[in-house]
């Protein structure tokens, strides 16, 4: 089984927050993707680069803040985020990285 290498350019990381730690409970796990991805291209790179089963993939663009520094003023970037619903009895362990 040999995986694609634009696999590892849709996940750009894991999300470590006590929200996607928690969420790890319900058998989801929250992934940083390139701003590009869909949502078929986000289930084929997890599934091939964690050999898991993916239910649902659903995604979220998080807004870069306006934040000022002294007096300069500058905004941070816009964040997607995927939260991957995997199969029943499947995990991922996101601190091993890939």
């Amino acid at each position: 089984m040999s995986t694609d290498p634009r696999h590892y350019d849709v996940i750009v990381g894991p999300v470590i927050t006590e929200k996607a730690t928690n969420a790890v409970e319900q058998n989801k796990v929250v992934f940083r993707v390139r701003k590009e991805a869909t949502k078929p291209e986000i289930k084929a790179a997890v599934e091939k680069l964690f050999d898991v089963k993916v239910e649902a993939v659903n995604t979220l663009v998080r807004k870069g803040k306006v934040k000022r520094f002294k007096n300069t003023q500058g905004t941070q970037i816009d964040v997607k985020r995927a939260v991957v619903t995997l199969a029943e009895g499947q995990t991922i362990d996101v601190t091993t990285g890939l």
